[in-house]
């Protein structure tokens, strides 16, 4: 174990890179997970309800609306990082079924050593890969499943295919939802390509975006909530709107507009999200 240079946070080698944890300074139990730079997590010891990213926020806002408050859900987390959204359902929701999947087994471990979550036989983390867990597990046996998975700051190819959302959906309980995180950057090819392919099997699919990332000024998350049948959109854009950094709900026709002539991704074709500019993530914050 080393230190970060610029923090002097302890730093550890896991099997995807290197990881070190920085203090939030405003927040005594708080720290933010990176993976060689770039911010995988913020999670709150204390308070697992402070959701201190953008786009964690926009995904808990979904997440709140999909069933009625408090009611437990069976979830399934594709990405674990620091565990913020299992740790925030499990307080939002007790007695919630949440299964974690986290490639980087190491990365697991320390973050079990420094971030341990509270004990809860319904919380389970397991090493292993996205798309290969989605595989085996059971249909209709979810209710939400929520992805999160970056691979040196990228989407896996193999979770961006109509075959991987296919599998999605055949997990998913009648009324369930894929809540997706993933990041692109002007001219929104790939994101536009990734739309049309979720919306291809689910077509209940809205976007939830920063109006400069929609406008193709910058780089940035962009998160999917797709289902079945439309999800509570205007409940969506109002949380949306009112967030300390607010962004936009984009559905129905404006979706249309947005992904435009843009075609499904199927395996063979499937690409890895663009990597984020020079620059987005500045070592050790």
């Amino acid at each position: 174990m080393g230190r970060n240079r610029r923090t002097g946070s302890p730093a550890v080698q896991v099997d995807t890179g290197t990881a070190w944890l920085v203090p939030d300074p405003d927040r005594r139990r708080a720290f933010t997970l990176l993976l060689d730079g770039t911010q995988q997590s913020h999670v709150d010891l204390d308070d697992p309800t402070h959701l201190e990213f953008e786009y964690v926020r926009r995904i808990a806002a979904a997440a709140d609306l999909a069933a009625e408050p408090g009611t437990p859900m069976r979830v399934l987390h594709l990405g674990g990082g620091g565990l913020t959204l299992p740790r925030y359902l499990a307080a939002t929701r007790p007695g919630s079924t949440q299964r974690v999947v986290e490639i980087d087994g190491a990365l697991a471990e320390f973050v079990r050593r420094q971030l341990p979550w509270p004990a809860d036989r319904n919380l389970r983390v397991r090493v292993g890969e996205a798309r290969a867990a989605v595989e085996a597990a059971r249909s209709a046996s979810y209710d939400l499943v929520i992805a999160d998975v970056f691979a040196g700051a990228r989407t896996p190819a193999r979770l961006t295919s109509v075959e991987f959302v296919t599998e999605v959906a055949r997990v998913l309980a009648p009324g369930g939802q894929l809540l997706s995180n993933v990041a692109d950057g002007p001219p929104l090819r790939w994101a536009r390509r990734h739309l049309a392919t979720v919306r291809h099997v689910l077509p209940g699919l809205c976007l939830v975006a920063d109006a400069a990332v929609l406008r193709r000024r910058r780089y940035g998350n962009l998160v999917l909530v797709a289902a079945r049948t439309m999800p509570r959109v205007g409940d969506l854009a109002r949380r949306a709107a009112g967030d300390w950094f607010p962004s936009r709900v984009v559905h129905g026709g404006e979706l249309d507009g947005l992904i435009g002539a843009a075609t499904t991704i199927h395996d063979e074709t499937a690409e890895a999200s663009p990597p984020p500019p020079g620059g987005t993530f500045p070592d050790g914050l």
